[in-house]
């Protein structure tokens, strides 16, 4: 099952898809809402398979205070979120909404940003809460009262999720991890290269999900929670490495582990399985073959705007043709450099 992910106008999108019903009977001005904005944009995820709508985001920048919640909020540059509904189907599709939101507010220079939300929600209240949003007033509405849910984007670093996608630099260790091309649109969809096809990317947990968890063969024991990992997708064409091999996102480092870090092949598998690639089969026969084992849960916080390729890495960066770029190692600087040439928005980088 495939799925797309697109910026439309409310205009665009069928209101009769069966997608909207529980909004229109949760909201009474819902639809006359909906028509009113028709020449907005939103963010609106189709099934391919038929056509139906499952997802639907729409965002609003504000500005100045709050006077109709309680307590009133003081005058702030915000990002309102509108509408957020995810028909998951079991995936963790709200994830990547989310990602989107938080992508959309920095790019935006908003200090803080903003949703009204009911009781009944509890999941939805749940993911906004982990990562970072306080409840910090009520709306009375004809509909009854909502929770309003605040993520400031100003305040100082507070831990990897809490502060996702921002993310501080200082007294971190930096990484190179190389990731094959067949597994990279699988693993970073928001970091899809130009020339691939959109269409590639499944709604399965590993592709929605902001944690992502690599395995290979080589030890990543060396890596850190909160260090900053620079993705590094290797060619899709031979002897074009210099030019297709490129710095695709940035990614912080949550856990690592090795073989003896899953007493069970239950273990491993729950580790892994909603956050890799590899499908339960795969995973099992991965541990079962004795052979070295180890991996990285990390968060996915950013794709880069532009992509530094090797060509530039080696000229610009100043990172050596050996040893290999499998894992290895940056500097601070090679780093900073890196983030340059990727045109990194200052917004995601807590000083």
């Amino acid at each position: 099952m495939s799925q797309t992910l697109r910026k439309m106008k409310f205009r665009d999108v069928d209101l009769e898809d069966p997608f909207f019903d529980s909004l229109k009977a949760q909201y009474q001005d819902f639809s006359d809402w909906f028509q009113r904005k028709a020449d907005e944009p939103t963010y609106v995820i189709f099934d391919d398979s038929d056509g139906r709508v499952r997802g639907f985001l729409y965002l609003k920048i504000e500005n100045g205070p709050i006077n109709d919640v309680e307590p009133p909020l003081p005058a702030k540059k915000r990002l309102k979120v509108g509408t957020l509904k995810v028909q998951a189907r079991g995936t963790k599709l709200g994830e990547r909404l989310l990602k989107r939101i938080f992508d959309h507010a920095i790019l935006e220079g908003a200090q803080e940003v903003y949703v009204t939300i009911f009781d009944t929600h509890e999941a939805l209240i749940k993911l906004f809460e982990r990562y970072g949003f306080v409840n910090s007033a009520v709306k009375h509405t004809p509909n009854g009262d909502e929770n309003v849910l605040v993520r400031n984007l100003d305040n100082d670093f507070i831990d990897i999720i809490s502060s996702y996608p921002r993310f501080e630099t200082h007294h971190k260790n930096n990484w190179l991890l190389a990731i094959y091309p067949e597994y990279h649109t699988k693993l970073f969809p928001d970091s899809i290269l130009r020339g691939e096809n959109p269409a590639e990317e499944q709604d399965v947990a590993h592709t929605n999900t902001i944690h992502k968890v690599y395995i290979g063969k080589i030890s990543l024991k060396r890596m850190k929670r909160g260090d900053i990992v620079a993705i590094y997708r290797t060619t899709d064409r031979p002897g074009l490495a210099r030019y297709r091999s490129v710095i695709s996102s940035i990614c912080i480092v949550e856990e690592t582990k090795s073989r003896s870090d899953f007493p069970t092949i239950e273990s491993f598998v729950e580790f892994a399985l909603n956050h890799s690639v590899f499908s339960e089969e795969e995973l099992r026969t991965m541990y079962l073959s004795g052979e070295r084992l180890y991996a990285v849960r990390m968060t996915y916080n950013v794709a880069l705007p532009r992509r530094p390729n090797r060509e530039r890495l080696l000229n610009e960066v100043g990172i050596s043709e050996y040893p290999r770029w499998d894992f290895r190692p940056l500097s601070d600087g090679q780093l900073l450099r890196i983030l340059e040439l990727g045109e990194l928005n200052e917004g995601f980088v807590i000083n």
